[in-house]
């Protein structure tokens, strides 16, 4: 009984010591973060307000960035709080929370697959895109998203929190994840790894085995175009979302099917970062800089509310 820890807690190492570059770094990562928060953010309420990004494509765009804004917010004030304080603890409760949000952004991988399906039918079969996409077909794929991402997230959590803990509760990382946490367990874990890799391997190979097939029928369909300016067109809509798939699917694949002997603390921390904090950030900086129809409604939001500041002043000069 002595290996068994009295206290229920576990103690998160952090990403960062009290030295002054780790403190310059810190402070990039604080800015990334609310760079993201209010990039994600700017992105739902422009869809919100504007008419005209009232469309599928847009609609699970805003997804992305709720996603991104739960990922950001699960994540980073948690890893502030405990550099600031030094205080690293972590109840289960909240651990199982982190893992869950965290889980739950499994399912960006489902949606980023209906967006290249919308993509697929915007391009593939123009004329069809009003009933292939209607307004049920894209809710049903947003449900779909969330649900398979809020499952994986349930049954993680629960069943990572299940195993008994020996008494080193420290994990070298600054937020609970499943893999890390598993490896403090007092209890035979490899067939609970096992299903774990299985499960992510399938969240992630399925989505993309439809995104890649989506883009390979885009691709053979664009080059079937007559008109360059028809064929720069559907590169356009394309494009950024592309970027998005290679960035998240990258890190994802790096970080749930590296083996065992190939997994070290700094690499898992430094990869996290990527898909935590950086990757949130570049998703409404990727649809924003090259969408003109999104920067189309920035612009539009920003004249109405310099208009909006403008029309009191003129009406006390006019007093």
């Amino acid at each position: 009984m002595g290996n068994w820890n009295t206290t229920s807690d576990f103690i998160l190492l952090g990403l960062f010591n009290h030295t002054g570059a780790h403190l310059f770094l810190f402070v990039m990562v604080l800015m990334m973060a609310f760079t993201s928060l209010v990039g994600n953010a700017l992105i739902l309420v422009l869809i919100l307000l504007d008419p005209r990004l009232h469309r599928p494509m847009y609609f699970l765009l805003s997804q992305l960035s709720l996603m991104d804004l739960l990922l950001v917010c699960t994540i980073v004030p948690k890893m502030a709080a405990d550099y600031l304080t030094d205080r690293k603890s972590i109840s289960p409760a909240g651990c199982g929370l982190q893992i869950f949000f965290l889980s739950l952004g499994g399912g960006e991988c489902f949606l980023l697959a209906a967006m290249s399906y919308d993509r697929y039918v915007a391009v593939c079969h123009p004329l069809r895109y009003s009933v292939l996409m209607s307004r049920q077909s894209c809710l049903r794929m947003i449900l779909g998203s969330w649900f398979l991402g809020a499952a994986d997230g349930l049954m993680q959590a629960a069943a990572t929190l299940s195993f008994s803990f020996c008494s080193s509760r420290e994990m070298d990382h600054f937020f609970c994840e499943a893999p890390t946490l598993v490896r403090l367990a007092c209890a035979d874990t490899s067939a609970f790894e096992y299903v774990m890799y299985i499960c992510c391997v399938l969240m992630l190979l399925v989505p993309l085995s439809l995104i890649l097939t989506s883009y390979g029928l885009i691709l053979a369909a664009v080059l079937q175009m007559r008109s360059n300016e028809a064929r720069k067109k559907a590169f356009a809509t394309c494009s950024s979302h592309l970027s998005v798939v290679g960035l998240f699917f990258g890190a994802a694949i790096f970080t749930y099917m590296r083996p065992k002997s190939y997994r070290s603390a700094n690499h898992d921390k430094v990869v996290s970062v990527y898909y935590t904090v950086f990757t949130p950030v570049l998703n409404p900086l990727i649809y924003s800089l090259r969408n003109s129809e999104v920067k189309g409604a920035l612009r539009k939001c920003m004249d109405q509310c310099a208009a909006l500041s403008i029309c009191p002043k003129v009406r006390s000069c006019k007093k």
